[in-house]
């Protein structure tokens, strides 16, 4: 008997996702690489060609970093989370609505896709309120401690009409993570929340987190220690567990504020792997890990 083709085994796949949306969130990592993005290009356009509508979230923490560094600006997160300064934040504009935001555009569109880049300050797509200072654990710590971020912006609730109208028309929103008041202020707004927030705002199918390893994993240095499914209550043990650290804590929060806000499934995989994006999507065994309610 001959072996089933790939594609047929992708048929449901196709039947179920065909019409639905997924918001995607490719991480700083990935576009620092030219053949990462080259790669989740391709793959978010054939996803976009089978009929599935996306939204596309774009990070940039490496990109600032380095900006940061040569321009000796210091550089200090706490629990995965940049502090930012005003003059921290002269470097996240200029990284997250220029260099970075149109090299990608321009790479969705070479893939195919019909791609409109805004920020969320854009017709007010995403809106927030600086963060006041909060009592945060550090990775390791006992005890928590306050800290200022700075002009840091946590969302607040607002209906992205200019995403929809993009949606409805056809076009791909790719949406840099800054985010403003009605007063005129800009902040840093962390990319994970934003995805998150779009996601649930838009009653999305999927949340996928396009990151440089391969998935949630036990021990960061072993990637035979992948998580390839978890739930709810699941993540809130690893978390207690001190496994999530790093950057990893604040996808995980987004992930589960996504999925209480009724994302069917968030996915966190490679950008670096060839096709696991792909592989995630259509196939049973999947790439990277899993999560939904529970």
């Amino acid at each position: 008997m001959q072996p089933q083709h790939p594609l047929r085994a992708a048929v449901p796949y196709l039947k179920e996702f065909r019409g639905k949306t997924f918001v995607v969130k490719v991480g700083g990592e990935i576009l620092e690489s030219q053949a990462a993005r080259k790669s989740v290009s391709e793959q978010l356009a054939l996803l976009w060609h089978l009929g599935i509508k996306l939204v596309v979230v774009h990070g940039g923490g490496a990109a600032i970093d380095d900006v940061c560094t040569r321009l000796q600006l210091p550089t200090t997160k706490v629990a995965g989370r940049r502090i930012t300064s005003p003059e921290v934040l002269k470097v996240v504009k200029m990284v997250l609505a220029g260099d970075i935001h149109v090299d990608l555009t321009a790479q969705l569109r070479a893939a195919g896709l019909p791609v409109c880049g805004v920020s969320g300050v854009d017709t007010g797509v995403l809106r927030a309120q600086r963060r006041p200072p909060m009592q945060v654990r550090e990775d390791g710590a006992s005890e928590s401690k306050e800290v200022d971020f700075g002009l840091v912006g946590d969302l607040v609730p607002t209906e992205p009409t200019l995403v929809h109208h993009l949606l409805a028309g056809g076009f791909v929103p790719l949406v840099a993570p800054l985010a403003g008041n009605d007063n005129g202020e800009v902040f840093n707004t962390n990319a994970d929340t934003v995805a998150a927030s779009l996601a649930g705002t838009l009653r999305a199918e999927k949340l996928i987190f396009m990151l440089a390893v391969p998935g949630l994993m036990r021990d960061p240095k072993q990637p035979s220690s992948l998580v390839p499914f978890a739930t709810t209550h699941d993540v809130d043990t690893l978390i207690a567990e001190g496994v999530v650290t790093g950057g990893m804590r604040p996808k995980l929060a987004a992930a589960l504020t996504a999925l209480e806000a009724g994302v069917g499934s968030v996915h966190l995989v490679s950008g670096m792997q060839q096709d696991a994006l792909l592989g995630e999507i259509f196939t049973n065994e999947g790439s990277g890990t899993m999560l939904r309610r529970g």
